[in-house]
């Protein structure tokens, strides 16, 4: 049986670390014609460990997987190509497989990441295609006839999503899985794929479809139950907003609470107008965080990125998940197309009114292609529409700076904790690693409120 190694590329620890959920279904494909293994680098303690790892397990086959492209932070921005490509030099030195590139990160920007790390060949979209893939290579026919592959010749990229089974395979003994559960005590659920918005900035409907296709929630259920199981502290939903279909969300609740879930758990939501007890119906089955993508709190900006609510939803939606005695966060994205004085203040004026939650506020928008946003940038002449993005670019408002913005958010903070500013990394820093030292589980922002 041919072996293949699947690593996780994703070096971010800062607030947490974040368990490599995809590559769990990957295997998921894998495991009846492959042996298979995840090698998570968060777990490693450099990049001479990994060589020994790739080393000494001989793949036949390597799969790299790219979640995050950079740290999508305009104050302290920082691009993660470099880390990448001295990653892909140490696995090439150590091995002479095949690599492959995939994961939602490199979707993005397929092209650009199979060039600048120069592999053999990427999956755009999701990795259930993986096994296509390598049944090609094998069979020596046409690799480019599916859906979503792409080799050093490909000069554009297509692919649909994937409509087949989706099943993961969670190894409660790996040493990745330990790992997440040493430090945070964090593992994820997926309950669905595909989200219906079309937010002008965001690349989930181009990664994953627009069309949702939903796990059954029994068997979502069974999977928590297993990560409760294997030691998990905190489950998080990393669906790209878990209330995009009330119906589905409120059924994995009542699945929950049947299968006696009993971690908390947490996720993305949209702070859309929720039905009656919704959020007091989940923190019934276990709910304890709820994190908002907000963005703004002014009509005319939510207009502008296309967001499926307005502020007094947001307000709705607040006073809701506070009922039912929830912790809460907002994410805010300030610096849009027509973002000016006017808009910032009135943005900052009403969060002053939310209370007992967690703020967190990024001053410029990162573009990304196959977005609203990008055309827009286009359209300005921000920039080109040649120009290779893969290294952090952001737009900028033509009616305010992204100086004076953090300027005035600093100003209006006045110093309060709850008010993160950028990715909040110098406060996450000092907080949350000396948290977990004493057993702390969770995301934690909840001790900032």
């Amino acid at each position: 049986m041919k072996k293949v190694l699947l690593i996780s590329a994703n070096r971010m620890k800062k607030p947490y670390p974040v368990y490599p959920l995809g590559l769990d279904y990957v295997v998921g494909v894998l495991n009846a014609r492959y042996e298979t293994k995840i090698l998570d680098v968060n777990e490693l303690s450099s990049l001479e460990k990994l060589g020994e790892q790739v080393r000494s397990y001989t793949p036949d086959y390597i799969g790299l997987s790219i979640r995050n492209i950079d740290n999508t932070d305009t104050i302290n921005s920082k691009g993660f190509l470099s880390d990448y490509q001295q990653l892909v030099d140490v696995i090439r030195r150590n091995s002479q497989a095949p690599l492959i590139l995939g994961g939602s990160g490199y979707t993005v920007f397929p092209l650009e990441f199979i060039h600048a790390l120069d592999a053999d060949y990427g999956i755009a979209g999701e990795g259930e295609r993986f096994p296509e893939l390598l049944a090609a290579l094998e069979d020596k026919t046409d690799v480019t006839a599916i859906s979503g592959i792409v080799t050093r010749q490909s000069t554009s990229v297509a692919y649909r999503a994937w409509d087949g089974s989706m099943h993961r395979t969670f190894d409660p003994e790996s040493t990745h899985t330990k790992y997440y559960l040493s430090y945070g005590g964090m593992l994820n659920l997926q309950t669905k794929r595909g989200c219906p918005f079309r937010c002008s900035y965001c690349t989930y409907p181009h990664i994953e479809g627009s069309r949702m296709r939903f796990f059954e929630p029994k068997e979502i259920a069974r999977q928590a139950c297993e990560l409760q199981k294997a030691g998990a502290k905190y489950i998080f939903m990393t669906d790209s907003a878990f209330n995009a279909s009330y119906d589905h969300s409120l059924l994995v609740a009542e699945a929950f609470k049947n299968a006696g879930v009993s971690v908390p758990w947490g996720g993305f939501f949209a702070p859309t107008d929720p039905p009656d007890d919704y959020y007091q119906k989940l923190a019934d089955a276990g709910l304890t965080h709820v994190e908002f993508g907000t963005e703004s709190m002014c009509d005319r900006m939510l207009h502008t990125l296309q967001k499926p609510f307005v502020a007094s939803d947001v307000f709705r939606a607040h006073q809701k998940a506070l009922e039912a005695g929830l912790f809460i966060a907002h994410y805010f994205m300030l610096g849009g197309p027509g973002e000016n004085e006017e808009t910032l203040q009135e943005t900052l004026n009403s969060v002053d009114q939310l209370e007992k939650a967690v703020f967190f506020f990024f001053c410029g928008i990162r573009i990304y292609p196959h977005t609203v946003l990008y055309e827009t940038a286009v359209h300005e002449g921000q920039i080109s529409p040649s120009q290779n993005l893969i290294e952090p670019v952001f737009y900028r408002s033509r009616f305010i700076s992204d100086v004076d913005i953090v300027k005035k958010v600093e100003a209006h903070a006045d110093g309060r904790v709850n008010w993160l500013i950028g990715a909040g990394e110098s406060k996450a820093t000092r907080i949350l690693p000396r948290l977990y030292e004493k057993g702390h589980t969770g995301p934690l922002w909840e001790y900032l409120i």
